[in-house]
């Protein structure tokens, strides 16, 4: 079983691996390449970047306690597992108005916003206590209630599958 520091120290290298993913693909990418949206309607690669950055910041400062959200648990009551939440995760979600790119959003603003961002994250998960985060959680009105110590494992798969996305849109 694997300790609590263990597991912050793998949620690290998983969120800094796949956030290097996504960093790589936009840095490659022309400027000019990363701005173009695609034929009929979703983000450019640039804006995928942003609405990235934008939901790492705000989770980092959750779990930082930067920005105030997070609830305690009641007394005997756990969070779900993040596999069962991820598990229930649906194909598509609607980000919410404050994590939604503007229309014009360029490819070196957003690496450097997607750089602060991380840095950010990191900071927040590695001063995550265990007792902060496995008794505080956030409740999302899609993913449902989530333990401040499963927010780093959240922001991987974000990152991951808007790296997907960023591919799909720059036809690489």
């Amino acid at each position: 079983m694997e300790t609590y520091s263990e597991k912050i120290m793998r949620v690290r290298r998983a969120y800094q691996e796949a956030h290097a993913r996504f960093v790589k693909r936009l840095t490659e990418a022309s400027a000019e390449a990363a701005a173009r949206v695609p034929e009929g309607e979703g983000w450019s690669a640039a804006q995928i970047g942003w609405h990235v950055a934008a939901v790492d910041a705000s989770f980092a400062g959750l779990v930082s306690g930067e920005i105030p959200g997070a609830k305690e648990l009641p007394d005997g009551v756990s969070a779900k597992p993040w596999s069962e939440i991820l598990a229930a995760i649906p194909g598509k979600l609607e980000a919410g108005k404050r994590v939604q790119p503007p229309a014009a959003a360029s490819r070196d603003d957003v690496l450097k916003a997607l750089s602060d961002a991380a840095s950010k994250m990191d900071a927040a998960l590695a001063g995550l206590t265990e007792e902060r985060g496995r008794r505080y959680v956030i409740t999302h009105p899609v993913i449902g209630t989530v333990a401040l110590a499963d927010i780093g494992d959240w922001a991987t798969a974000h990152t991951i599958r808007h790296n997907a996305q960023a591919k799909r849109t720059l036809g690489a």
